[in-house]
């Protein structure tokens, strides 16, 4: 079995000859019904105990690779939980599936570490973007030496069709993190430390001429699975079932990007459709050709998220995600409309200038519900955000600029006063000055002050009236 650590692999030939043992068989063998013997019998057939002697000691062979099974039809490796990739690595479960394939956590043999192995499926095209993926992460991890902005490839190999990317075993992602908490909020100042972090990595990114281009919490992994329970005040007057007056927050604020296969270099082409369609700049639906700028209009639309519990533009049409974006932001320019490519001029109408064909256009009642129940984007934070709601709501304007030419930089928004107001040191970690609760690290001391043991209080007596 020869792998490829990822630091020996720049002037690696984008092929490699198949080895024997993961070429399939090319004629598959003959059915031919096979007749067991009970040990007694076998002892008496010359050369039955090595032919029967895997059924004696267990099976397969302790790191062999399992028998050769055929894709789905999708072109997916099918699998089981115990088998092996390779004699180095033993499948554990199964951590999540993608257009592009399958991740699987397992247990490095050789290292006697977990790791996360990223399995393309054997379709040609996701092959091509796997291999653009591992040279793009070959790229971040030897200008990030210490490994804090990116996810860190271990190494990869090619079996059985299928390119298999070897990661290190990271935290849930933040989307799943809210899910798992029932899409309640993070607090103000993880938000901001959160954030910092986002952008740090963006802006690395963008250092070395790479736009990642689908930015959103799905592609936000924490670094730890560890979290903590603290109380949810916005909930009290709710219910007192199910623990809801809780609620779980990460123990380590650290985060990392993941999923590279999208990210292209400045000098590609960048007329095509990019992003996941919650968090797709406004150029990018107009067809007006996009390049850094798209990542930091994907980072507003998280950090809304992140400080709401909720997308902020969920929709699955462009029409109706348009009018969502004048419904919170206001109109789009008309520079922008009027130099909008062909295929999106059926989205306006001509009158007294160009305007969005809304609600006109509309493809349905619910449809034209969903844009009017939006808040402007004051409105939208001032309903989640008690401290620094003013600082924030300025930032989001930067991020989320129509024109992506006056659109802050990841540098620039790192400068932000929502990041840069004076700190105050408190235990391991930083808070602002008026916060009286949430900080970065919420496993530090800080949470056990005199502002959360009343409001603690506060909360108790609060259930007790309502029982």
């Amino acid at each position: 079995m020869a792998e490829f650590p990822h630091a020996a692999t720049d002037k690696r030939p984008r092929k490699r000859p198949r080895l024997t043992w993961d070429v399939p068989p090319q004629i598959p063998p003959a059915m031919v019904p096979v007749t067991l013997y009970c040990g007694k019998e076998a002892a008496h057939i010359a050369g039955a105990n090595q032919l029967l002697q895997s059924f004696y000691d267990g099976g397969v062979p302790r790191y062999a690779s399992p028998p050769w099974r055929g894709d789905n039809k999708d072109g997916h490796y099918i699998f089981s939980i115990g088998d092996n990739l390779t004699p180095r690595y033993r499948i554990l479960s199964k951590m999540g599936e993608g257009t592009f394939g399958q991740v699987l956590e397992c247990w490095d043999l050789e290292n006697q570490e977990p790791v996360a192995i990223k399995i393309v499926r054997s379709l040609q095209k996701y092959r091509d973007a796997a291999m653009i993926e591992i040279d793009v992460l070959q790229r971040l991890a030897k200008a990030d030496r210490s490994g804090t902005r990116c996810v860190q490839i271990r190494n990869w190999f090619d079996y059985r069709n299928h390119i298999c990317i070897v990661f290190e075993k990271l935290g849930p992602s933040l989307y799943d993190f809210l899910r798992k908490n029932s899409y309640r909020s993070f607090p103000i100042d993880l938000v901001r430390e959160l954030g910092r972090q986002l952008l740090e990595s963006v802006a690395f990114m963008h250092e070395l001429r790479l736009i990642h281009t689908d930015l959103k919490p799905e592609n936000i992994l924490l670094v730890s699975s560890e979290y903590v329970k603290v109380p949810d005040y916005k909930f009290l007057s709710w219910s007192t079932k199910n623990g809801l007056f809780f609620k779980n927050l990460p123990k380590s604020s650290a985060i990392k990007l993941i999923d590279f296969g999208s990210t292209t270099f400045e000098h590609q082409d960048h007329s095509y459709v990019v992003s996941t369609r919650h968090y797709r700049a406004p150029e990018v639906i107009l067809g007006l050709g996009w390049n850094y700028p798209c990542d930091m209009w994907s980072v507003g639309c998280i950090l809304v998220e992140l400080c709401s519990g909720e997308a902020l533009f969920q929709t699955h049409e462009n029409l109706e995600h348009l009018a969502m974006m004048e419904r919170v932001l206001g109109p789009l320019p008309q520079h922008m409309v009027i130099r909008a490519a062909r295929h999106a001029e059926k989205y306006f109408r001509q009158g007294r200038g160009v305007r969005l064909d809304w609600p006109e256009g509309a493809t349905s009642r619910e449809s034209i519900r969903a844009v009017w129940k939006l808040p402007r984007l004051q409105n939208l934070v001032m309903q989640h955000v008690d401290h620094s709601a003013g600082d924030l709501i300025d930032l989001l304007q930067g991020l989320l600029r129509y024109d992506p030419m006056e659109r802050l930089k990841a540098r620039e928004a790192l400068r932000h006063p929502f990041f840069t107001r004076e700190w105050r040191r408190c235990g391991s970690c930083c808070c602002t000055e008026n916060t009286s609760f949430s900080c970065a690290c919420v496993s530090c001391d800080c949470n056990l002050e005199k502002g959360l043991d009343e409001r603690w209080t506060a909360a108790k007596a609060s259930v007790f009236r309502m029982l």
